[in-house]
């Protein structure tokens, strides 16, 4: 790979640059891809944005950039976006620092920005080559998620599409779903997320079998419809419910007939029982029965003992004597039954009784 240094100004960068509102986001006359596949969405914080314009008005030098050249005088960047939509940002008059928009600076202080000298690093070479160093550089910046990276490997028209509906922050995805989704938008995780729903954990492969699928349509109905699942099953919305695996839900438990009137009873005695300890599970106990998902609370060890020393050591099941070694906690009526975690309703059992009381 050729790498050569370049010295712009900000005059330069900023000349001609353009944000169409669906991704596509140019400078340098028109040259400059400032937005590549391979880029996240702009995710600057307000203080880092104005980092970048103070850098600039001290005279201090900012870090480099690197663009690649892609051939015919054109470029996209490789690493740098973040600074510069910051600076075309700021130029363009989007936003104010230390109450001044750029138009409202004295003409000089206007020159010194616009003169300002940006060192850049432009590199020729392979797509893959391009990639590899955009990976490199960018350890050292804000780390790229894994849904940032996929998205680069298989850039494409249905990346493209895909991120219509599931990367834009307050887009379709997060206005139907957002509720019921961790992370944010412009990070990847809401498409990461309706990507796991369709296809489990391998989120690559399906990446790879539809990377030049000229939309995500298929996707984005599927992804309606776990949304349209959950909502109508569970229309009482409670904030344990964000996050939760609502995919693998669907898939397990969609096309059953559910009474939303009855779960919700159940939820809501469910989620007043001390015994259940995470209450996150509730919504997948109700429908596939299994018990883990609560963490029920277990007997304390002053229970177990004063079990064992009102039973003398003796398994009421069996009716032999062990040691409290040789024994596991019960409860005598179980939580499934209504049966609480308490002295009143705990026993000591021999293993081999628990294991065959397991099995019925």
């Amino acid at each position: 790979m050729d790498i050569t240094e370049h010295k712009i100004t900000i005059r330069d960068l900023t000349k001609g640059y353009q944000d169409d509102g669906e991704g596509g986001v140019t400078g340098y006359g028109g040259r400059l891809d400032i937005r590549p596949p391979y880029q996240r969405e702009f995710v600057y914080k307000p203080d880092q944005r104005d980092a970048v314009i103070r850098t600039v008005r001290a005279g201090l030098p900012l870090n480099v950039m690197y663009w690649a050249d892609v051939g015919a005088g054109r470029f996209e960047i490789i690493d740098g976006q973040q600074r510069t939509i910051s600076i075309c940002r700021y130029v363009m008059g989007d936003f104010s620092f230390e109450k001044f928009h750029f138009h409202n600076l004295q003409s000089d202080q206007q020159a010194a920005i616009l003169d300002y000298p940006l060192t850049v690093y432009i590199c020729a070479g392979s797509d893959s080559a391009r990639l590899d160093w955009f990976r490199t550089i960018n350890i050292a910046g804000a780390t790229l998620t894994e849904q940032e990276l996929r998205n680069a490997v298989y850039h494409g028209p249905w990346v493209s599409d895909a991120k219509r509906y599931f990367s834009r922050p307050n887009g379709p995805a997060e206005g139907i779903g957002g509720d019921y989704l961790n992370g944010s938008a412009n990070r990847q995780h809401y498409l990461e997320t309706a990507i796991k729903w369709i296809n489990g954990d391998d989120v690559e492969g399906y990446m790879a079998t539809h990377q030049h699928d000229k939309t995500a349509v298929a996707l984005w109905n599927h992804f309606q419809a776990v949304i349209a699942w959950v909502k109508a099953t569970f229309p009482e919305y409670r904030r344990e419910m964000k996050g939760l695996p609502w995919g693998p839900m669907y898939k397990a438990h969609g096309i059953e007939d559910h009474d939303p009137d009855a779960l919700e009873t159940e939820i809501r005695q469910l989620l007043m029982d001390d015994d259940v300890t995470k209450k996150r599970g509730i919504w997948r106990y109700v429908l596939d029965r299994d018990e883990r998902h609560l963490n029920i609370r277990g007997f304390s060890e002053a229970m177990r003992r004063e079990a064992y020393e009102r039973q003398n050591g003796i398994c009421p099941v069996c009716g032999n004597s062990f040691t409290i070694g040789e024994m596991e906690v019960d409860h005598i009526t179980p939580w499934s039954q209504g049966g609480k975690t308490n002295l009143e309703n705990c026993q000591m059992i021999s293993r081999a009784c628990n294991r065959r009381k397991s099995d019925k």
